[in-house]
């Protein structure tokens, strides 16, 4: 990944930055937002002139705990990590610490900023927004972007609360997945202009960016299940990526302007929170564990091995994956290979398939 940027012209610091978001996704078991997304979001963006490889931070406006950069339609990486870093400094001081984000563009798994946070002793919240894909409650046009709204806190555990997901049921990463390993969707997930569920993620996919399909909200279709929690928390997320900072919204997000493709414009928003300011950050760690433990050691149902809390998962694939490799599929291999090429890098021929 490091060497495929460092060929499409990102410089070698912010390269290293992406390829460690993607790097960590993968690690984690996050695999639509890993290497998955490398050719088709950030290579090919570039390549189309959408994306530019070089990421020019501009300070919009700033006071002691809050501050508005412009990521000139550069890496989402680079701009984000500057960007909770800059949240993190100013909650060093005066406890808390949000900036905001706009001409931004795809920021990998949202959870590595919040990481960021945590292992500062804070508590760490970002969201953005995406190019539009969920529907409204009772609506069937892609309104709304997947508007992950992700929180990290640290705990007396070898791994913190890690909650970094979509307001949707899925997200178009996820189907791109499926796609690749030739599954087909869950009910639920995808609706058609009739509002009735597709399952094709090929079909789905072209269907997303034509507007003949469109994600649900967390809840599902309608307010039996709660969609309209779901779609109430992703406007939450819109709201906050950009009406803070006067960016683009809903619809104005889909990358295409007079049928040509353009930058996507997209808004982040990250918060730092400093313990400290609080609480001992000790003790705040070990009530966090134990909310935990208590959670998980409660009575599970009846075929249920285990009850998980939010990132374990994810800690418990990292130490797999971290001692024994990401396993990839073969038509991501082949992806691989063929940026390779493409690049002319080598060295790869004969690690794959």
């Amino acid at each position: 990944m490091f060497d495929c940027l460092k060929a499409a012209g990102v410089p070698e610091s912010d390269a290293e930055i992406v390829a460690d978001v993607l790097l960590e996704a993968d690690k984690m078991g996050i695999d639509s937002h890993g290497i998955n997304r490398l050719k088709p979001i950030y290579i090919d963006r570039i390549r189309d002139g959408i994306l530019n490889p070089v990421t020019q931070i501009d300070v919009i406006k700033e006071s002691p705990a809050t501050a508005v950069l412009d990521g000139n339609n550069g890496m989402g990486h680079v701009v984000s990590k500057h960007a909770m870093q800059m949240a993190i400094d100013k909650a060093a001081v005066y406890g808390l610490g949000m900036v905001a984000v706009r001409n931004s563009s795809h920021y990998g798994i949202a959870g590595y900023y919040g990481l960021m946070a945590a292992r500062n002793n804070m508590i760490g919240i970002t969201g953005t927004n995406a190019r539009p894909s969920i529907a409204p409650t009772f609506g069937i046009d892609n309104m709304l972007g997947t508007n992950p709204l992700t929180f990290v806190m640290p705990s007396d555990e070898e791994f913190p609360f890690f909650l970094d997901c979509a307001t949707s049921v899925t997200q178009r990463g996820k189907i791109e997945f499926y796609a690749k390993n030739n599954k087909e969707l869950p009910e639920g997930w995808v609706i058609d202009r009739s509002g009735k569920s597709k399952t094709n993620p090929t079909q789905v996919l072209v269907d997303l960016t034509r507007g003949d399909a469109a994600l649900t909200p967390l809840g599902g279709i309608g307010e039996e299940g709660g969609g309209y929690k779901g779609y109430g928390y992703a406007t939450v997320v819109e709201i906050l990526s950009a009406a803070l900072q006067g960016g683009a919204f809903l619809t104005a997000l889909t990358g295409f302007e007079n049928g040509k493709k353009v930058p996507y414009r997209l808004g982040h928003f990250f918060i730092a929170v400093n313990i400290s300011h609080f609480i001992d950050p000790d003790e705040f760690k070990t009530i966090t564990g134990s909310i935990l433990r208590d959670l998980r050691n409660s009575e599970p149902m009846p075929g249920a091995d285990k009850i998980y809390t939010a990132g374990e998962k994810e800690y418990l694939s990292y130490c797999e994956r971290n001692a024994n490799g990401v396993p990839l599929n073969v038509a991501m291999q082949t992806e691989i290979q063929e940026l390779c090429k493409m690049f002319s890098i080598r060295g790869y021929e004969q690690l794959y398939l």
